[in-house]
């Protein structure tokens, strides 16, 4: 099988645990271990997209900048509404795909890659949008 097929895969199957948390709470209602699990991956799979933004050999501040920029807050985020947080990991997951975007290797990515990016994260941030909704309304 391609390498490249195989990629896509695992990035699609990376989807499975925000799916999961979106609904489970529908099948057997809120709980908080749903809300953690869903907030640490999230944090777990933004902290690693966003390092893929710092390329080996390529360390020039600005990627330096784009990698630690969404990730630096997560600290902080454990003392403000779980809500505050999972807003911030939304946005950040577009924040991330802008930065990828915008660096020019990105013209040299495969059109499967760069179309899988955008349902990646496009369905994240729907996934959050879920969960921050459950987390309002729990019942």
């Amino acid at each position: 099988m391609n390498k490249f097929v195989n990629h896509i895969q695992l990035g699609y199957l990376g989807l499975v645990p925000f799916l999961g948390c979106v609904g489970w709470p529908l099948l057997v209602g809120s709980n908080q271990f749903n809300m953690q699990f869903f907030t640490f991956y999230s944090i777990a799979i933004l902290a690693f997209m966003a390092g893929n933004l710092w390329h080996a050999g390529n360390q020039r501040y600005s990627d330096a900048l784009k990698a630690v920029i969404p990730v630096i807050p997560l600290g902080f985020l454990a003392f403000v509404p779980q809500t505050v947080t999972l807003i911030w990991l939304a946005v950040s997951f577009w924040l991330v795909f802008f930065f990828e975007k915008s660096n020019p290797q990105w013209q040299t990515y495969h059109a499967d890659y760069q179309k899988m990016r955008f349902v990646l994260t496009s369905v994240v941030f729907v996934c959050h949008t879920f969960v921050i909704g459950i987390s309002l309304y729990p019942n």
